[in-house]
């Protein structure tokens, strides 16, 4: 039975009883998130009964969102969909509620300083098939609708694309010599069927084990690969095709974050891409990412590696890393700052908590994959110890501006 919910007056007891227990370490239950004008891929060990669990009216659930804090902008929603709950002694409460009470303890000063929340979150993003090419607004351009942009990063993590699905392919930007003029007409067709906006961009073969930095104002039609998504504190975007394996996209998906008297001026919806970066020639070079190992964290029996890197114009605002540790190895986690875990292969122990990549979750089940790891256990150092026969294998993400020796975009070209 799912836990009782401790409302947001009465957080801090429990949760400083929680943080103490567990030693800086918080256990976070699953946060799903339906789309209805998506297929769920079927990959994020949700059990099959359940895929439609919140009504076929509000569509299948293909997100998974970890140690999220951020709202998901979903019509007809939940009160709470997108934020994630923490568990402790059958009880829960919210993870933004937990930030909201004892900030710095859990995020670390500089960040709760500077946004005052956890200013990010992560996704398992799985589809049957395509999406529509989109964007996610700029800073500048959010802000017009009271929100903030997202720039997002993507993993493939190998243990859940054994299937690849309908189309292993992702669309990227518009090739260059593209015009706003090419763009504008899109739009203009977008009662008449497809509207032609992929004939205007380049789709790139998706691989398990590698990713791609998307910055904000970059059109991308993802494919069919199961995707681990860290990113911005956000759920703006804007969906520039308007038919998808001959499914209709409405006009109100491109317009959802755009001031209402914007809805037809196709000038400024054209003017919300960063136009420099759509046509970039090079656009792999700058947004193509592998692993690279962290040696620096890595040792006998487990090797850290970076799996998303790199700066947003210049800014460290969110990254990655994938831990493995062998079977009877264990480490020291030691990292400069909080980050959100998900256990993606095996089971052994984090600290005092145990952890177990679950087959199948039915929708309330609340399983021992995932974990927030504070800022003060991350800074102080958390062991992980192995206890099974197959590798221990788990993602996770960080906050803006915590790292002194992360990688830089082509920095696994160098290796």
């Amino acid at each position: 039975m799912p836990s009782k919910i401790v409302k947001r007056d009465n957080v801090g007891a429990i949760l400083h009883r929680a943080l103490d227990a567990g030693c800086g370490l918080l256990r976070l239950t699953p946060t799903w998130v339906p789309r209805n004008f998506l297929h769920p891929g079927k990959r994020i060990k949700l059990a099959p009964t359940d895929w439609y669990a919140l009504g076929t009216h509000r569509g299948g659930i293909d997100e998974r969102w970890f140690a999220s804090t951020t709202e998901a902008a979903n019509e007809g929603r939940a009160a709470d969909e997108g934020l994630s709950y923490c568990m402790f002694e059958g009880e829960r409460f919210l993870l933004r509620d937990a930030v909201t009470e004892a900030g710095p303890r859990l995020v670390g000063q500089k960040i709760w300083d500077k946004y005052q929340r956890w200013p990010v979150y992560s996704k398992f993003f799985d589809n049957m098939g395509p999406i529509p090419h989109h964007m996610h607004q700029l800073p500048e351009h959010a802000a017009l609708t009271g929100q903030q942009g997202k720039p997002e990063c993507y993993y493939f993590p190998p243990q859940l694309n054994a299937a690849e699905n309908h189309f292993d392919y992702t669309f990227f930007g518009l090739e260059p010599g593209t015009t706003k003029e090419d763009v504008r007409r899109c739009l203009e067709n977008w009662d008449k069927g497809d509207n032609g906006i992929l004939d205007l961009s380049k789709a790139y073969r998706l691989k398990a084990g590698t990713g791609w930095m998307t910055p904000a104002g970059v059109l991308h039609a993802p494919g069919s690969m199961c995707t681990y998504e860290p990113q911005w504190g956000s759920d703006v975007f804007g969906m520039y095709q308007s038919l998808v394996e001959g499914r209709e996209v409405p006009w109100s998906l491109l317009v959802k974050d755009v001031p209402e008297d914007k809805h037809h001026d196709l000038d400024f919806i054209v003017d919300q891409l960063d136009w420099e970066k759509n046509v970039d020639p090079y656009f792999k070079e700058h947004n193509y990412v592998e692993p690279i190992v962290d040696e620096s964290r890595s040792g006998p029996g487990y090797t850290d590696r970076w799996i998303d890197y790199g700066r947003f114009s210049g800014e460290q605002l969110v990254s990655a890393k994938e831990l493995t540790v062998m079977p009877g190895a264990k480490c020291t986690l030691k990292d400069p700052g909080a980050s959100g875990w998900i256990t993606v292969q095996g089971c052994g122990r984090m600290g005092n908590l145990d952890i177990q990549t679950p087959v199948m979750i039915h929708f309330g089940e609340e399983p021992w994959d995932e974990v927030f790891i504070s800022h003060e256990a991350a800074t102080r150092g958390v062991e992980i110890v192995n206890t099974g026969s197959e590798p221990l294998v788990g993602l996770r993400y960080f906050g803006p501006a915590v790292h002194e020796n992360m990688p830089e975009i082509g920095d696994h070209r160098k290796r």
